[in-house]
């Protein structure tokens, strides 16, 4: 049982270390976060890299991890993570596109798949070396000996784990200077970002950040993007104003949301009267609930620029919080009139609807999230508040079918096949209602199959 046990460690040991170099970001969880002006930012950034790239942008997700270091990373298939830290880190639009293209250049090339198929074989090299040191061992009657197999096959599986992983971020490298070069885009941005990280890895050798461990960086790296730099066209091409303007105006917001009020005013002071230092100001006087300063600043912002949706949205989101619903119903109507696809800001006027728990306000919530969800029907949350705007209608039946799709989006097995099956009690039979609350039992009576059968 012993050497058995050991076998066994053996393969977990390169299995856990592989997957923490892989995706530290997800070995230790992340906290990710929505903002739709972020979000747009980002896809600003990335949608000409998807298109020369091949990529449908519609099912690429990308996705906003609250972390002060710098990382990105590929997850589940066509998922990009990008940290907090990464975005305010970055001086320029550059910097953040650039590692966007190397990421597109993982997904492009099937990395995640193939780093999986090298994970196995990282198990497999470290279980060989330790079923052939074994028996050896025993019959030189040498216990140390065993030990030292295990620990041979291990460094064995990680040089050649690690070896591979340099191969793919070459080649991620390699077409992301391909996907910017396609898109009139320089890779200075790119590299600039990989100088940093160097510069990082010698002042903190001993805490690097999680990039270098998922990217590991060579001078090989830096020599390449260096002369590839040199030879593209597009090298000292600015970016416009526009990109420039919304780069500065998310670090802004996150430094407002994310940032202690000391840090925010070092960042930001009072006497710099520039948007980016309003929206940030305006963001951490909201956080510790000083709502009439913070609404103060964002009105002095709306001055300036009275159709901008952000500025309405963060005006709704500071009564919202301050529990003045009929300001924020006010400020989010105007911010979902300009961006009427913004399925999250839709939910929060719903919800700020919902809360006053006037009827004459019922069709209007209920009208934002049906609208919401039909551009994010993953948003587990505004599939509760459907559920309660239904109940309230008395339509108990689509309250049901609402419910089970929230637990759905959950995991909520147990809770899914419940009110699934109250919708179909309560739906008409054979109506859509009805055969979505069907489609939804079946497939959660599967997975419940499935887990009871491990």
């Amino acid at each position: 049982m012993r050497n058995r046990n050991l076998i066994l460690w053996s393969a977990v040991f390169v299995f856990c270390v592989a997957t923490l170099a892989a995706r530290p970001g997800l070995a230790q969880g992340v906290s990710l976060i929505r903002d739709t002006e972020i979000e747009n930012t980002i896809r600003v950034y990335t949608a000409p890299l998807f298109n020369v790239a091949g990529l449908d942008a519609s099912f690429v997700r990308i996705h906003l991890v609250q972390d002060k270091r710098l990382n990105a990373f590929v997850a589940g298939g066509q998922r990009i993570f990008v940290n907090t830290g990464l975005l305010v880190r970055a001086d320029g639009p550059g910097q953040v596109i650039g590692v966007m293209a190397h990421e597109t250049g993982h997904i492009t090339g099937g990395h995640l798949a193939r780093m999986q198929d090298a994970i196995r074989n990282a198990q497999a090299t470290s279980i060989a070396a330790l079923v052939l040191g074994i028996p050896a061992a025993i019959l030189a009657g040498d216990p140390g000996a065993a030990a030292a197999a295990n620990a041979a096959g291990q460094s064995m599986a990680m040089r050649n784990l690690l070896a591979y992983t340099r191969t793919m971020e070459r080649s991620a490298d390699q077409a992301a200077v391909e996907y910017l070069n396609a898109s009139q885009i320089s890779s200075q941005g790119l590299l600039d970002f990989l100088e940093i990280l160097q510069e990082n890895s010698r002042l903190y050798a001993a805490n690097l950040d999680p990039y270098l461990q998922s990217h590991p960086l060579t001078e090989d790296r830096i020599i390449f993007m260096r002369e590839q730099v040199a030879l593209s066209p597009y090298t000292g091409v600015t970016f416009s104003d526009q990109l420039i303007d919304m780069h500065e105006r998310m670090r802004a917001k996150l430094i407002g949301y994310l940032d202690p009020m000391p840090q925010v005013l070092a960042r930001y002071p009072e006497n710099d009267n520039s948007m980016y230092s309003r929206y940030a100001r305006s963001i951490a006087n909201m956080r510790i609930s000083k709502t009439d300063l913070a609404l103060q600043i964002v009105d002095s912002m709306l001055q300036d620029a009275p159709n901008d949706p952000f500025f309405w949205e963060l005006r709704g989101d500071i009564l919202k919080d301050a529990g003045r619903m009929e300001g924020a119903i006010a400020a989010y109507e105007k911010a979902v009139e300009i961006l009427p696809w913004a399925a999250l800001i839709r939910v929060a006027l719903a919800q700020s609807q919902l809360a006053l728990n006037d009827p004459r306000l019922l069709p209007g919530a209920t009208e934002n999230l049906e609208q919401a969800l039909r551009h994010e029907p993953w948003l587990a949350y505004a599939w509760r508040h459907l559920g309660i705007a239904y109940g309230r209608a008395g339509d108990h039946g689509n309250a049901s079918l609402a419910l089970a799709e929230e637990a759905s989006r959950r995991n909520n097995v147990k809770g899914a096949i419940q009110q699934a099956s109250r919708a179909m009690d309560r739906l008409p039979s054979g109506s859509p209602g009805w055969m979505r609350a069907q489609d939804i039992k079946l497939l959660a009576e599967r997975v419940q199959q499935e887990r009871q059968g491990r």
